[in-house]
Parts: C-alpha cells; structure tokens; sequence
C-alpha cells in the first residue's frame, strides 16, 4: 500500500508541471515541463533555439524537427516564451471622463 501512495504522489507530481519558458530553460526542464517531449527533443529545442534564435511563438516550436503541431497545441498552456508576465489593463472608453 505504501509503494502504491509513493508511486500515485509521483504521477501527480509530473502531471502537474509548471509553465517553462522554452526560450531559456535547459533540456532536462522542458522535457519534464512538457508532455511528449522526451530528453531528445528537448535538446534538438534548445539546438534549434541556439542556431535560430529565440521562438517568437509557440507555433514555432513545430518548426524544431520531431515536434508536430499537435505537440505544439496539446502543450500551448505550458510555453512560455518570456519569465516576465504581462499585466493587462481594460481599455479605457474614449467617452468616459
């Protein structure tokens, strides 16, 4: 029972990951932020990135060879592309005084 409970904790551990900024994280935390991106295609990320610059969008990430747009889509919720976080004002009515 008690291997159970320890093993049940870890699955719960990796199935909520935390956003990764994939323009600065190292391999081994893309691969385990993300789902179906193993070791390898974290590194060929992280390649890709050094060669071609930094993603501008997470769309791009299919651009890196072995990562599919459906990666991309089931992961958008988890790429990050900057650490800082945007704060969004509402917009102001021009009729309001």
């Amino acid at each position: 029972m008690k291997k159970l409970m320890i093993l049940l904790s870890l699955c719960a551990a990796n199935a909520i990951a935390a956003p990764v900024n994939v323009n600065t994280a190292d391999a081994k935390t893309i691969s385990e932020a993300l789902s179906g991106i193993g070791l390898k295609k974290a590194e060929a990320i992280v390649k890709y990135r050094s060669e071609k610059g930094l993603f501008k969008t997470a769309g791009d990430l299919s651009n890196v060879a072995g990562i599919g747009e459906k990666t991309v889509e089931k992961n958008k919720n988890d790429i990050l592309l900057s650490d800082a976080a945007v704060a969004v004002e509402p917009k102001k009515d021009s009729t309001s005084k």
